[in-house]
């Protein structure tokens, strides 16, 4: 179940996977994937399963498929570090989808931009569109509503006696929204709410405003 808000007379659809659908632009938010990251640990003996590698692709075609955005833009982080094998994973991915694909550049993407352009992939540093700023790290720039990831935001939630519940969120205040981190091995870091703050959480794949 997706929640949709309207953001200055614009629609955006929070869906599950953690992505965000601009409805008016046909445009598909995606922030830290980190692509590679499961490799990179496996690598220097982590134990984690084989199978972690494809689940992002399968959450961005579950995305895909869901809004069949005309453009994919991912707000940095898309691959964790260097290249791996993960690398040609993508390269297969990325020839298979017919959106118009844009990276802006977060703090891990640190493969040559010629490779990401090779693919037919723009990358830049940060995009404005319609009073929207599109950039990786959050910030709060004067005529615009900012778009971000960087932070992977988490709000901890707790119940009777000492039960708490961690769970990513899209994190909005009254000038910008941090998106959760799309990659499903990525950990996440909570964040101090006050009332001036919207929280819409993703749960039992749903996404619920608390």
């Amino acid at each position: 179940m997706t929640q949709s808000i309207q953001i200055r007379k614009n629609t955006f659809i929070m869906h599950p996977t953690g992505s965000l659908f601009w409805k008016e632009r046909s445009i598909l938010l995606i922030s830290d994937v980190h692509l590679g990251k499961v490799s990179h640990f496996r690598k220097f003996g982590a134990a984690v399963p084989q199978k972690a590698i494809l689940k992002n692709f399968v959450l961005m075609d579950e995305a895909i498929n869901f809004f069949h955005p005309q453009d994919i833009i991912f707000l940095g982080d898309l691959f964790h570090s260097s290249l791996n094998k993960e690398w040609q994973l993508f390269e297969k991915w990325a020839h298979s989808r017919t959106s118009k694909m844009v990276l802006v550049v977060g703090n891990h993407d640190i493969i040559s931009p010629l490779k990401y352009e090779n693919l037919g992939i723009e990358v830049v540093p940060e995009l404005q569109i319609d009073g929207f700023l599109l950039t990786h790290h959050p910030e709060e720039r004067e005529g615009f509503f900012t778009f971000s990831g960087h932070i992977h935001p988490a709000v901890r939630l707790h119940g009777a006696g000492r039960q708490s519940l961690r769970l990513s969120c899209f994190f909005k205040t009254k000038y910008q929204m941090i998106l959760p981190a799309f990659g499903a091995f990525t950990g996440s870091h909570v964040l101090e709410t006050d009332t001036h703050n919207e929280i819409f959480v993703m749960a039992h794949n749903e996404v619920l405003k608390i």
